[in-house]
């Protein structure tokens, strides 16, 4: 995780944007800039090297928040992150066709804006997975090859483990402690004493909870203080 990371700020309420900024410096962010409409966000993108950008979708001028993401992601690969009191339906659908790196809902707090940004960096900057990465499981009598990339998440069931992909579920008769020592350094994460999840399909952290597609799984207080400050790499 890169704790010097540069964040462009796109918000048109100067006290809620210096907020934003006074929290992130405090967590040792730079600010690259403070900007209230599109047009002058892009103006900057242009001539400042940017590590994240975190918008509202509500701002000055008639090209909102979510015109200047689908802008950003046609001309930049860095991390967007959406911060607004807007989470009706309609908007949630045209925000998640930007393919946002995280969605903050005001009013927020401080550890939920921090973790959000952070999850957003180091998943922006990991490439540790290699796609040829393989997890072989027992499957009706023969062992079924499965890439690590397309591993949600592991869940313990005891002496057993369940192992989730995005249309299947494979039990395995080993430990979650034996699973996650066959995983480490593969991008996966000890998110509960029951969880290991995939850290690159995690789309936000939020009270007390991390998500995964529509799947809410705990944060064990255990492991929360050391997920929200460094996002560990298991």
């Amino acid at each position: 995780m890169n704790k010097a990371a540069t964040i462009l700020i796109i918000e048109d309420e100067p006290i809620i944007a210096d907020d934003i900024a006074m929290i992130l410096e405090k967590n040792g962010y730079q600010i690259s800039s403070i900007e209230d409409n599109s047009l002058d966000a892009l103006d900057h993108l242009e001539q400042n090297n940017v590590d994240l950008v975190l918008l509202d979708i509500n701002i000055e001028g008639d090209r909102d928040g979510i015109w200047l993401a689908h802008q950003i992601k046609k001309q930049y690969e860095i991390p967007r992150v959406f911060l607004t009191s807007y989470y009706d339906r309609k908007t949630l659908e045209r925000a998640k066709e930007t393919g946002p790196s995280g969605y903050i809902v005001k009013p927020y707090d401080e550890g939920d804006l921090v973790a959000n940004i952070t999850l957003a960096l180091v998943k922006n900057d990991d490439r540790q997975v290699s796609e040829s990465d393989k997890f072989f499981v027992r499957d009706k009598g023969e062992l079924k090859a499965i890439e690590t990339v397309d591993i949600l998440y592991a869940e313990s069931d005891n002496n057993y483990t369940n192992i989730y992909t995005l249309d299947r579920k494979f039990v395995v008769t080993h430990t979650l402690k034996s699973v996650e020592e066959k995983l480490i350094g593969k991008g996966f994460i000890r998110s509960h004493k029951s969880y290991l999840v995939n850290f690159q399909k995690v789309n936000s952290i939020s009270e007390g909870y991390v998500f995964i597609d529509q799947t809410k799984l705990p944060i064990g207080r255990t492991y929360r203080d050391a997920l929200v400050k460094d996002l560990p790499i298991l």
